[in-house]
C-alpha cells in the first residue's frame, strides 16, 4: 500500500482551501500521475486505482475540484465553482497542484489523467499549460453537440437571471445527465450507467459527498469550457508530440457508446498529434476505473505510462 497524504492549498478563487491527496510509493519513484476527477464525485474515489499505480512506482495525486469533496467553505458551496470565470479557476487549481508536485519531484516524468468532467478539463488544460507534461490520459470523455452546449449556456443564463447562479435546476440537471440511464432500463438504480459493479454503484449512492445537484454556475462554466474544445485555434496550441491515449467503455452513454472516442481520435490525428491511440473496453460503462474488468484497465494505463516515461 502507498503512503497516503492529505493536504490543502489556496484556490485561485482566493477564498477556498483546495483539498488534495497524494499516494506515494514505498520504494523507487518513477514518475507522477495527476488526476482530475469527474462531476458529482471526489478524489477519494480513486483510492484503489491510485494504490495500483503506486505499486508500479508512480506517485499519484489529485484534488477535489471547487464545490466537490472537501474543497468548499460550507455545504451551500457544494456544486458551486466560483464567482466570475469558474471554469478558469478550476483549471488554475489543477495547475497549482501541478506546480506543487513538480517542486517536490523536479526530475520526475509527469502525466495527467482526467475522467468524465475531468476529461474535458484535461483536454482544455493541455491547450493552455502544454509544457512539462509527458502524456495525457483521457478517460470517459465525450463529444457533446455544439448546438446542445450553446443551448445549455442560454438556458442556464436565462434561469439564473430570475433564480440566481446558486440555484439548482432539476431541468438543467436532467438536460445534462438525465438520459444517461435510459439504455439500462429496467435498472436497479438511477445510476446503473456508471458501472456493472453493483458494489461500486451502491457505494456511490450512499456517499454523502455526492448527494447534490450542480448549481447553474457550475453547469454554465462546464458548458462554456467544453465549447472551447470546438475552437481549432485553441486545439492547435497542443504540442504535437504530446502522447495522448483515449479510454472508454463501449457502453458509456457519455461517450455515445464508443462513437465519440473515435471522433476525438480522428480529430487529434487531423490536428497532427503524433502519438494518439484509443482503447474501447467491451461492455464497460462510464467509470472504467471502477468496472468489473478494472484490473485490465489499470494494467493498460500503467503500461502506457511506463512506456512513455
Amino acid at each position: 500500500m502507498a503512503n497516503k497524504v492529505e493536504f490543502y492549498y489556496d484556490s485561485a478563487d482566493l477564498i477556498t482551501k483546495i483539498h488534495a491527496i497524494k499516494w506515494v510509493p514505498d520504494g523507487e519513484i518513477k514518475c507522477i500521475l495527476q488526476i482530475a476527477h469527474g462531476m458529482l464525485e471526489h478524489i477519494e474515489r480513486y483510492d484503489e486505482f491510485a494504490n495500483a499505480m503506486a505499486d508500479l512506482g508512480i506517485v499519484v495525486s489529485g484534488n477535489d475540484h471547487l464545490g466537490h469533496g472537501s474543497s468548499l467553505i460550507n455545504e451551500e458551496c457544494r456544486g458551486f465553482f466560483s464567482e466570475g470565470d469558474g471554469n478558469k479557476v478550476v483549471i488554475d487549481d489543477m495547475n497549482k497542484l501541478n506546480t506543487i508536485l513538480k517542486e517536490e519531484y523536479p526530475n520526475a516524468s509527469y502525466f495527467i489523467l482526467g475522467h468524465s468532467m475531468g476529461s474535458f478539463l484535461v483536454r482544455q488544460y493541455i491547450t493552455i499549460y502544454n509544457s512539462g507534461i509527458n502524456g495525457a490520459i483521457i478517460v470517459g470523455t465525450g463529444h457533446q453537440p455544439y448546438a446542445l452546449l450553446k443551448t445549455g449556456l442560454i438556458i442556464t443564463k436565462l434561469i439564473a437571471t430570475f433564480k440566481g447562479w446558486r440555484y439548482r435546476s432539476k431541468f438543467v440537471n436532467n438536460l445534462a445527465i438525465g438520459n444517461n440511464n435510459k439504455k439500462f432500463q429496467p435498472s436497479r438504480t438511477n445510476v446503473d450507467w456508471l458501472s456493472r459493479d453493483k458494489k461500486i454503484v451502491d457505494e456511490y449512492i450512499k456517499d454523502k459527498k455526492i448527494k447534490f445537484i450542480f448549481t447553474l454556475n457550475s453547469y454554465y462554466n462546464m458548458f462554456k469550457g467544453m465549447l472551447t474544445l470546438y475552437d481549432d485555434n485553441n486545439l492547435k496550441k497542443m504540442l504535437k508530440d504530446l502522447p495522448i491515449i483515449l479510454l472508454s467503455g463501449d457502453q458509456d452513454p457519455v461517450g455515445n457508446f464508443g462513437k465519440d472516442i473515435v471522433i476525438l481520435y480522428d480529430k487529434y490525428k487531423k490536428l497532427g498529434i503524433k502519438d494518439v491511440s484509443y482503447i474501447l473496453y467491451k461492455e464497460d460503462r462510464h467509470e472504467i476505473l471502477n468496472e468489473l474488468d478494472r484490473e485490465k484497465v489499470y494494467k493498460d494505463i500503467g503500461d502506457w505510462i511506463l512506456h512513455h516515461m
